[in-house]
């Protein structure tokens, strides 16, 4: 998901905290598909919560402070 489709959906009605957990469930899945291959199953980082939050809430912010 990227920021524009966060933005999107943020001014469509969602709240931070439901396109947090999109974005989280939607990232990890992305890993897990790269982590699929023996060559790099060491690759990536699972995100938390708190941290797919943290990236929602940051692009709301650039994009409110560009308005």
């Amino acid at each position: 998901m990227n920021e524009k489709e966060i933005i999107e959906k943020w001014t469509s009605g969602l709240s931070k905290e439901q396109l947090a957990k999109i974005y989280k469930r939607q990232y990890n899945q992305s890993i897990r598909i790269i982590r699929s291959e023996v060559r790099n199953r060491h690759s990536g980082r699972f995100i938390t919560s708190y941290q797919a939050l943290r990236y929602v809430e940051q692009t709301i912010y650039r994009y409110l402070k560009r308005k």
